[in-house]
């Protein structure tokens, strides 16, 4: 069985990850969408939410387990026997940083290799940071993530307004 981890924060999720983790799930038999629990970063929905989130709108994939993991990704990855790392690149910045991390991964775990999937077009701009930008000033950000990530977004930013 071929499994395989797409990494990430998923704060939140998009339409441009929802696309790396349609593609990814008909490249192996088993997708794990890891979703990082980073205390060096302040997320704006917690690692409990964003797994819910991500189980919600992922609902209809037969092969996929959404499960949140701490520490290094290679140890996660030996943990769950996967024999791949899924990155999605949107530019050539991503590129540069990605395969640092990827090489240095593999200096870690040979075992584990990294595949990288271009964004598709339509979300080579997105970004979870935009995402959030846009919804702290009230902008529409239904063309950018599902309906129930949308209304969870709005919902976070009307208590972070009124604290």
């Amino acid at each position: 069985m071929l499994k395989a981890i797409y990494p990430g924060s998923f704060d939140p999720v998009t339409f441009g990850h929802l696309d790396i983790i349609r593609r990814s799930s008909k490249i192996v038999d088993r997708l794990v969408v890891g979703v990082l629990n980073n205390n060096a970063k302040m997320p704006l929905f917690s690692v409990e939410e964003r797994v819910r989130m991500l189980e919600e709108v992922t609902k209809d994939f037969k092969n996929i387990a959404i499960v949140p993991f701490e520490g290094l990704l290679v140890d996660f990855a030996r943990k769950l026997d996967a024999a791949f790392i899924i990155r999605g690149l949107r530019a050539i910045t991503d590129f540069e940083y990605e395969l640092q991390m990827s090489q240095t991964n593999h200096k870690l775990e040979p075992g584990v290799e990294t595949m990288f999937l271009t964004t598709s077009i339509e979300y080579s701009y997105l970004s979870s940071t935009t995402v959030k930008e846009i919804a702290a000033f009230g902008g529409d950000i239904s063309q950018f993530v599902p309906e129930v990530i949308g209304k969870a977004l709005k919902e976070k930013m009307k208590v972070k307004r009124s604290v």
